[in-house]
Formats: structure tokens, sequence, C-alpha cells
């Protein structure tokens, strides 16, 4: 008997679908586990930024890696350029750098689903342009820093003079930074990452006025015919040269409104040029008034007048200028000298009212060289004073500066209340004289100071004091009249007339008693120029200037006087 043998069961065929389905899917997860193996993160593959490779990184790993390495890549600095001049910029410091988390974002893909990883397969990150940070008021510092530096002052084409010879300035154009609008084409240099290329950056550009074809004029026509050779002048019959240093020392050229250079004479400084001031000091002589004199109450003339003639500044500049472009013989020429009358002659005298003493004052002291010699100085300055009607006189104005260069010498004054040496001194002498006069005379007085402490020498109440640049003695001629001041010393006195026509019959003064009496001290010096001094006491008096007309009092005026107590000095 044979065996039986089993049927095996029959197997069906899948359904073609069905099988491509299952191999779809075993597929798709294949390639997806195969995408992500790839691609390794979220950045895609390839992608760098400045030849930083980030690709297959994730985020934070890109950020760590561009922060260490992306920094070397940028420019270390940028070179820039305003108007002509070049300079540079250091990024860190104007505030640009590169934003890594930015620019991160922007490589990194959206996320990790089958499509944003099936893409992979067919796509490559390549080269992403870095996210820039730009710290605007750090750019705006450093480009106003840099324009400290790079901003050009316009400068005007010139021509000077210069020993003798002329000298060109070419003209140049200036240039300011425009700050706020180079933030701009500094971002885009910073971005292209060239630190070889100058980045040029907006300014303002100012035109010269004076352009190199007006200097090319100037020199042409004027500066070179100027310094080609001296001049030559002749002025009151004295003939002299002018030599083309001198010229040029005291020349200039200076534009006008639309930029053209015109000459320019400085008459005055040339006139005061020793090669100029002394052969004209030999034409110039001062115009001297007719001398008067007391004679009784009425006034004499003990000597002529004299007239004078001088040479103008402005005469000087009308006569050199011309002759600066011409050449040859034609650079020589006349200046005019003009003739000056006195104010007081002979014939004047009575019509200007100087016919009558109208006061006079003499005071009286103790002998002493610096005295008679700086008495003797300023008396010689004040002596022949004219003072129109309506005009004020003034002490320091008439003697000058107390110097040696004046005349002048060392002698003793008051200082701080006590006596002292300095140059001038005694002149309040002729001050206290020159007071009085005025005070009998009857005219007004404007400025005037009485010494801190008395002088017995001098009226009480009725004296003045002068110091240069602080205390004047000054009065106004009221009279109606002009006044001739008549000014005279001797070794040991000085007198001053006022000669005119009297205001009044008669002016006295009354002097009232001594009020606020205050007793002196004592003190010792060691000071190098101590005096010794004598106490005296101090007080207050009141002086009354009456005025008398048709032999009637017709009015009062009071001048009160503060004297400090004359402290006893002794000198060790």
């Amino acid at each position: 008997m044979r065996p039986r043998i089993a049927a095996v069961p029959r197997i069906t065929s899948l359904p073609p679908l069905a099988l491509a389905g299952g191999a779809l899917a075993v597929g798709a997860g294949g390639l997806y586990l195969a995408g992500l193996m790839l691609a390794g993160g979220e950045i895609d593959s390839g992608t760098s930024v400045r030849g930083v490779q980030i690709g297959g990184l994730t985020r934070a790993e890109a950020v760590r890696k561009l922060e260490h390495d992306l920094g070397a890549a940028g420019p270390r600095e940028l070179r820039v350029r305003v108007g002509d001049r070049t300079g540079t910029v250091d990024p860190r410091r104007a505030g640009l750098s590169f934003d890594v988390r930015e620019t991160v974002d922007r490589a990194a893909r959206t996320g990790a689903d089958p499509f944003s990883v099936f893409g992979g397969f067919f796509r490559s990150g390549g080269e992403i342009e870095p996210v820039l940070r730009v710290e605007g008021s750090r750019a705006r510092a450093a480009l106003g820093r840099l324009a400290k530096g790079l901003d050009q002052k316009v400068r005007d084409g010139a021509v000077a003079f210069e020993g003798g010879r002329v000298e060109e300035t070419a003209p140049r154009t200036g240039y300011a930074l425009d700050v706020d609008a180079a933030v701009g084409p500094l971002r885009a240099a910073f971005l292209r990452g060239d630190s070889d290329s100058v980045t040029p950056l907006p300014a303002r550009a100012t035109r010269p006025k004076v352009t190199p074809e007006e200097v090319r004029r100037a020199v042409r026509t004027f500066a070179e015919p100027a310094m080609s050779a001296p001049v030559t002048l002749t002025a009151g019959g004295r003939r002299f040269t002018v030599g083309q240093e001198v010229l040029g020392e005291h020349l200039r050229m200076r534009p006008d409104g639309g930029g053209r250079l015109q000459p320019e004479l400085d008459a005055k400084g040339l006139r005061d040029d020793p090669a100029v001031a002394t052969p004209l000091n030999d034409v110039t002589t001062t115009a001297r008034n007719a001398r008067l004199r007391a004679d009784g109450d009425g006034v004499v003339v003990a000597e002529d007048a004299r007239p004078g003639q001088e040479v103008t500044d402005k005469a000087l500049g009308k006569a050199v200028l011309p002759l600066l472009t011409r050449t040859g013989s034609a650079r020589s020429g006349e200046v005019a000298v003009r003739r000056i009358q006195p104010e007081v002659t002979r014939e004047s005298a009575a019509e200007l009212g100087l016919t009558e003493t109208m006061s006079s004052f003499t005071v009286h002291f103790e002998p002493a060289e610096y005295r008679t010699r700086n008495i003797g100085r300023a008396v010689e300055l004040i002596d022949g004073s004219v003072v129109e009607p309506d005009e004020t006189w003034s002490f320091n104005r008439t003697v000058g500066e107390r110097t040696e260069a004046n005349g002048f010498m060392e002698g003793i004054i008051i200082l701080d209340d006590q006596f002292t040496k300095a140059s001038g001194g005694g002149v309040s002498t002729v001050a206290t004289t020159v007071y009085n006069a005025m005070f009998f005379a009857g005219v007004k007085p404007v400025e005037h100071g009485a010494h801190s402490f008395y002088i017995e020498r001098y009226p009480e109440g009725r004296e003045a004091t002068v110091a240069w640049g602080s205390l004047d003695l000054r009065f106004a001629n009221d009279s109606g009249k002009a006044i001739y001041i008549q000014a005279e010393s001797t070794d040991t006195s000085v007198t001053v007339s006022f000669l005119g026509t009297r205001k009044y019959d008669e002016v006295t003064s009354v002097k009232g008693p001594r009020t606020n009496v205050r007793q002196p001290g004592k003190k010792v010096s060691h000071d190098e120029k101590c005096v010794p001094q004598t106490p005296l006491e101090g007080f207050d008096v009141t002086v009354e200037r009456v005025f008398h007309d048709n032999g009637t009092e017709v009015g009062r005026e009071p001048y009160r006087t503060h004297y400090t107590p004359r402290d006893e000095i002794v000198c060790e």
C-alpha cells in the first residue's frame, strides 16, 4: 500500500499594488533615516558663511563655530576717503559686527518633517550672506572722530610777499564729512569685506572763492611788477628810495567780494618803517603855537607861532601804490606834504578869547633831583596846551605814562597809604598846581582825587594826585572861550596859569574845620624800597568854591575830602 501524501496549501499571489505599497513603506522609512543620517543636523550640507563651513551642524553648533571663526573672516579695518584725504575705521569701534544668531536662523532648515528631510537629498546650502548688526550711535561717534582728522578747511588762493619775493598759495577745496549719510557706505564696505579698496564717504564740499586762475592773474599783473625794483620818492625836497623788501613787508593782496585779489598797502606801517620814517622826519616839523605870558591881568605874545608840515599816511599810500606796477624811471613819484597851521597865533589870540589871566597858582616843594626832573618834564608837556570851548582836558593824556622812555625817573610816590619808590615821583605836585589853577579859573572839574593822606605842603582839601591807568585829573572848559595853559617850574616851585576870558569876576575858597580826626599808628617795614614816614593824623575836611560876579556871591560848590591817618613807618 502506497503511503498517502498530504496536500500542500496553495499560496495565492498578492496583488501587485499591495506589493508595491509595502515596498514603498519600507523604502520611505529607509530614505527618511538615510536623509537624517546624511544631513546630520539642522543646517543643510554645503552651507558656509564667509568661508566658514556650518553644513550639517545644529543651530547651537553653528552659532558657536561662527562666533569663533566669523570675526576673523571680517575686515579688521576699513579704508575710507573724505575729499582727497584717506583714513581708516576700526569696525568694532564703529559698532559694526555680524549677528551670528540671525545668520544661523537664515541658514537653518525650518523643521525635521519628512518633506524637509527628503529635500536635503536634492539641495546644498551654499554660501550664506551674514546678517550685519550696526550700532548707530557708535558708528556716528566713530565717523565724528574720523571727521576731525579728515575734514579739510577751504583755502583760498593767495599771494604774499616775503623778503622782497612773491609767494603763491594754491587754493584748496574744503570738505566736511556728512556723518549721518556716511553710515550706509561704511556698512556696505564692511559687508563687502574688502580691506584693500578705499570707500569714498559723502562729504559737503566748499569751493574756494579765489581760483588758481585768479592767483596767476594777480601775480602777473601786480605782484611780480611790484617786487621788480625799488621805488623812489621825493617829499619836501628830500629824495629817498624804498626797496622791495620794505615794500613787501607792508603790502598785501586781499580778496574782494567776488574773489578777485586786490592790492592793499599798509600806509601807516610803511610810514613808521625806519626806511621811510627817517627821511620823512627830516621833512616833518611840528606846528608851534604862539607863546603867551601874563602881563598884569592881560596876556601878551612872548614868541610868535610857527607853522609845521607833515606827510600823512594817506598821502604816502596815494604816492606809492601807483608806482608799483610801473617800470624804469616811472617808478619815481612825489609825496604831498601838508602844511599845518598853529592854533594860536599873534593874530588869533584875541579872537580865541586869550586876553586875560583867569587864574594862577604856585606850589613850593623841597628840592630833590627826581622832583626837579619829573616836575620839569611834566611842565614841559603841559605848557602851551590849548583847551577849546566845551573840550575836556586830561592830565594823563597830555603828560603820558610816567616812564623812563617818556623822560621821567624814579622818585617817591604814595602807594597803599605809604611812601614808596616808583617812576614819576613828584608829578602829583604838578597835578595839584593844575587843579588849583582850574579851581580858581571857575571851570568844571570832571575827574580828580586827593592823596590818601594829607601832605603838608598842599592846601587842605584842595589838592590832587594822578596814577596812570587808574586816576586822572580832568576838567571841562565851560568858560565859553579857549583856555591857554601856561606852566613853568624852578628847582623848588611850579606855577600854572590859565589864560583866557574869565567866567566870573572872582573865585575864592572857604575851608571848614577838620572833623572825624583819627590818630596814626606805627609800622615796621622790611621792604627794600621802604621810605621812612612821619606820623600825621587823619581827618575829613570840606572846602567850598565860592563864585563872585559884579561884587556879589552867585554860587557855592562844596568839595569834601577824606584823609586817612599817615602811620609812622620805621624801615628795618
